[in-house]
């Protein structure tokens, strides 16, 4: 009985993934080129991101 219902769970995964990647086809390369995309810098001085603002302005 437990077999079944893993074997109805899976099942119904596929399903549900054939179901997205119908809908959706180009969902899952766009993740793929945000993710490996270039890390954000600042505008004014070049420096790497790290949270949302850059230190640089306080300095100016």
């Amino acid at each position: 009985m437990l077999f079944k219902i893993i074997l109805i769970f899976l099942l119904a995964m596929i399903l549900l993934g054939m179901i997205g990647k119908a809908l959706f086809p180009d969902a899952l390369s766009r993740a793929v080129r945000r993710a490996s995309g270039r890390a954000p810098v600042c505008r004014d001085c070049g420096r790497y991101l790290i949270g949302s603002k850059c230190g640089c302005k306080k300095r100016g």
